[in-house]
């Protein structure tokens, strides 16, 4: 993984039905740390209150025994994150907790909210007093301050004020519950263990680990009540066209899980093929940028019939806390995280895959390290198209002003990376890869078709916590 790329989004889990369901989601934010690594948190319910640990980092610097022994209870729900909406500090780990007057709540989601900023001005205005900075407290407000009946009328009113993308689970003094929002823009699977024990999760992945079997995925617009061990579903908003996160395929999912209806490694392997059907290279060896293109890699050394290789070697030990250099050494800060296999590049005419360029600024220092072990060519291709917009659905994208796509035409894009050819994905070679049900994907990354219009510039203001 390049540092000029997206950063990870969220990852949700639930459990319901354990003696040591704290335990069983821990296990699970591990299958599903590759969505965040900034902050890790879990919140159970001992049979009188929520109980709450979180932190910032990886899930094993949050967490040990001592961590997991204070969270009792059969009902849990546990996030990873990578902030989208809301500022970088330990406030705005999740999940988030609330005790109101009707009871307890605690929410993971992942996902943003288009126009949380003006919510939380409105409730504001109304007295509402906020400790964080993110639109996941936006929702827990308006549940808490729902005059509806019973938890799912408050939380159907909640959701009916919000707009954007959501998958969340929750727990309450009695239930689990799942949320995926009508358009489904992000994941949500649901399984059980042979135990009993239900399992709500952003990928499947997370199921294997815990040893739950698939059961479905959560539908778009769907809420899933576990309650007394019975599982309730109920659809209550109005049907609307899918759009799912196609960058979900592209990058963002484990290569080990099933989502949107197919495996992803079976769908980043298509794109392979596709690449090289339409943006073949005359060359002696295929390699990926480790790791996030090597499935697509791989597609593109079969469809070709070239040979593929390790050409990059990621160090896996540099984590997101990696201090930059002084400036006089800054350029080693590529070379700590990757090193080229001179074996396999020297005299070589290279194709080196990756699923994206975002600013272009990683890429073009790893080409030039490839060219200085030897190289004789580097041909880049890209297994998704030229990303020229902003995400406003929960990817952490820069401006559209960063978008070295949205600035430079392919051949600005190829000088300034220093390669010999670049080459990328179609849009519709994309969606091909896909299969079946090209138009429930959201490409707005790609093409500028934003599903809901975002905020203004502006008006989703970053807050401090005392604001």
């Amino acid at each position: 993984m390049n540092d000029d790329r997206f950063h990870d989004e969220c990852g949700v889990i639930g459990i319901y039905g354990h003696p040591e369901a704290s335990k069983l989601a821990y296990l699970g934010l591990y299958a599903l740390q590759h969505r965040g690594q900034e902050s890790a948190g879990i919140a159970a319910y001992n049979g009188k209150r929520v109980e709450l640990h979180r932190g910032m980092g990886l899930v094993n610097e949050v967490f040990d025994d001592q961590a997991l022994a204070a969270l009792p209870g059969s009902t849990a729900i546990g996030h990873v994150r990578y902030s989208t909406y809301g500022q970088s500090v330990a406030a705005n780990v999740q999940p988030l907790a609330v005790d109101y007057a009707r009871g307890y709540l605690a929410i993971a989601h992942n996902g943003s909210l288009v126009n949380a900023g003006r919510i939380r001005e409105h409730l504001e205005r109304e007295g509402s007093i906020f400790r964080t900075s993110t639109d996941t407290e936006v929702l827990a407000h308006l549940i808490a301050s729902s005059r509806a009946d019973g938890f799912l009328g408050r939380l159907l009113d909640a959701l009916s004020r919000v707009h954007g993308a959501y998958s969340q689970t929750i727990i309450t003094e009695q239930m689990l519950i799942g949320v995926r929002d009508p358009l489904g823009f992000r994941p949500l699977v649901l399984g059980r263990r042979s135990d009993r024990t239900w399992v709500l999760a952003s990928e499947t992945c997370a199921l294997d680990l815990i040893e739950a079997d698939f059961v479905r995925e959560v539908e778009p617009g769907e809420i899933v009540i576990i309650h007394q061990g019975d599982l309730h579903s109920y659809f209550p908003f109005p049907k609307q066209r899918l759009r799912q996160c196609v960058f979900e395929y592209v990058y963002f999912a484990r290569p080990d899980s099933f989502i949107f209806g197919h495996d992803v490694y079976d769908v980043r392997r298509r794109m392979g093929h596709q690449l090289a059907l339409e943006q073949p290279a005359e060359a002696d060896v295929v390699f990926c940028v480790p790791d996030s293109g090597a499935t697509a890699a791989l597609g593109y050394a079969e469809q070709l019939g070239m040979p593929l290789s390790n050409g990059l070697i990621r160090n896996h030990y540099v984590g997101r806390t990696f201090i930059e250099p002084a400036q006089s050494i800054r350029h080693f800060g590529v070379k700590v995280k990757l090193n080229p296999i001179r074996a396999v590049i020297k005299g070589r005419r290279c194709v080196v895959i990756d699923d994206s360029i975002v600013r272009g600024t990683t890429m073009r220092k790893i080409v030039r390290m490839i060219r200085a072990a030897g190289a004789t060519e580097v041909h880049l291709r890209i297994s998704s198209p030229p990303t020229v917009g902003q995400c406003h659905y929960g990817i952490d994208t820069p401006t559209r002003e960063e978008l070295i796509a949205a600035r430079l035409d392919l051949e600005g894009i190829r000088e300034f990376i220093g390669a010999d050819s670049l080459g990328y994905l179609s849009i519709e070679g994309m969606l091909a890869a896909i299969g079946d049900n090209q138009d429930d994907f959201c490409c707005a990354c790609f093409n500028h078709d934003y599903p809901i219009e975002p905020e203004k510039e502006g008006s989703r203001r970053q807050m401090t916590l005392f604001d």
